[in-house]
């Protein structure tokens, strides 16, 4: 009896099945068929060979043999928030035709994760200011990992950079408030970095307004808790005419506590968030925020330059200054 490991199917066997050349299936089970015009009907019909046969791509021989894994990975710390889920859905669509395949990292465990297998790209959205991750960044870069990590402080050690200039903007959104509002309210997390609410405090007190604690409230970061702290806050008798949100996802929950309490945004409640997120464009009434324009798409733009150009040398600063976007929510 021969044994399993001789009858595993091949590429050359599933070419004669499909009566097509080795290179021909090499390029459709990788999924870089459209970029040299293989017909959509060859394509299925070596899909269907290597179907019948049984075949399986062997991806740890493969990434040994040719030092890409076809992997893009994208660290990202909070899954529930619709900035993350953009920027995932961004980069899947434009590395997919490239025969990449998008996965996404969960709570930003980017460590174990390139510990024990080595991506052609990783996109990690947030680095603590801790001078041994920045040592780990440069190690890994050094090995060989394209790294592009999202930082207002870390220097490019082997790896790229982006920064957005986030935190010196966010005063503008309580800015735009206060030339129509005079009690402005604000939802708030201990994890999306203090700049973002200092900036409401300290440009409330510019202006000589008051900074009142029953004016403030801090949601757990995810969707619901941004959604409960935004029902408590708006349920007070002598609730706030206006409300900044130090996250995009925040001010979209304040929207529909809003609806939920019968408030009309933005005649009874201007609220404005941070972060410029697709879903707040398209949310009713549109959101006002501060954030960069088309960062998602630039973005896929870069992971795309490094899986295409391996041979550049990375380490580059990408910066996106934010810019306030006044929509129909303020």
């Amino acid at each position: 009896m021969s044994s399993p490991l001789a009858e595993r199917p091949t590429l050359r066997m599933v070419a004669k099945e499909a009566g097509v050349s080795v290179a021909t299936v090499s390029y459709v089970l990788s999924g870089r068929h459209r970029s040299h015009t293989i017909k959509d009907s060859t394509a299925d019909r070596v899909r269907e060979a290597a179907s019948r046969l049984g075949y399986r791509r062997n991806d740890a021989a493969r990434a040994i043999r040719t030092g890409k894994s076809d992997l893009v990975l994208l660290s990202l710390s909070y899954l529930a928030d619709p900035w993350s889920q953009a920027v995932a859905a961004t980069v899947s669509t434009a590395v997919t035709p490239l025969g990449k395949t998008a996965l996404i990292v969960a709570d930003g465990d980017w460590r174990t994760v390139l510990a024990n297998r080595t991506p052609d790209v990783i996109f990690i959205d947030s680095i603590k200011p801790d001078p041994s991750q920045a040592e780990e960044l440069a190690a890994f870069a050094a090995q060989g990992v394209q790294i592009v990590v999202f930082s207002e402080t870390l220097e490019p050690q082997g790896f790229d950079v982006i920064r957005s200039g986030a935190e010196p903007r966010c005063h503008l959104a309580v800015q735009h408030l206060l030339e129509r509002h005079d009690h402005i309210g604000a939802l708030t997390s201990r994890t999306t970095g203090f700049a973002r609410f200092d900036a409401y405090v300290n440009t409330l007190r510019a202006a000589g307004k008051p900074v009142h604690s029953d004016d403030v409230e801090v949601f757990e970061q995810h969707p619901e808790g941004a959604y409960r702290a935004a029902m408590a806050l708006l349920s007070r008798p002598d609730r706030p005419t206006a409300l900044y949100c130090t996250t995009d996802f925040a001010a979209i929950a304040a929207v529909r506590a809003a609806h939920r309490l019968r408030i009309d945004v933005p005649r009874d409640l201007a609220i404005i968030g941070v972060g410029n997120t697709p879903e707040g464009e398209t949310l009713d009434p549109s959101l006002s925020t501060v954030g960069p324009v088309g960062f998602n798409e630039a973005l896929a733009e870069i992971m795309v330059g490094r899986l295409t150009d391996r041979e550049g040398a990375p380490g580059e600063v990408f910066d996106f200054p934010w810019q306030l976007i006044v929509r129909e929510s303020s």
